[in-house]
């Protein structure tokens, strides 16, 4: 059974948890984890905040899709859901992970 993300709304439930940001005033890299059905997964990320309005590349690693996959849930869903939490700030932000006076 796949689980499709498409059509969850702000209050889904996936968790997404930025531990750590660094960056400048065009782009930032992101380091942070998502939670989904109780299953733990890191990510990397570079937000842009200026060149076309804001955006984020997010990266989840071959091991996590694979695993995503296995426990029914479609990754291409779950990573547009987790960049919109990002983009939207709908996060949980670690205190030490503002660097060089920029958040998230």
């Amino acid at each position: 059974m796949i689980r499709d993300y498409s059509d969850l709304g702000n209050h889904s439930n996936v968790l997404v948890y930025v531990t750590s940001s660094k960056g400048g005033e065009v782009a930032s890299k992101l380091i942070g984890r998502f939670v989904v059905n109780e299953l733990e997964f890191r990510f990397t990320a570079i937000a842009f905040g200026r060149i076309g309005g804001h955006n984020i590349h997010l990266r989840l690693s071959k091991r996590t899709i694979n695993t995503l996959r296995k426990n029914g849930h479609n990754p291409d869903a779950l990573l547009l859901e987790i960049q919109r939490k990002l983009i939207e700030g709908d996060i949980i932000v670690a205190n030490d992970s503002v660097k060089d006076g920029y958040s998230t």
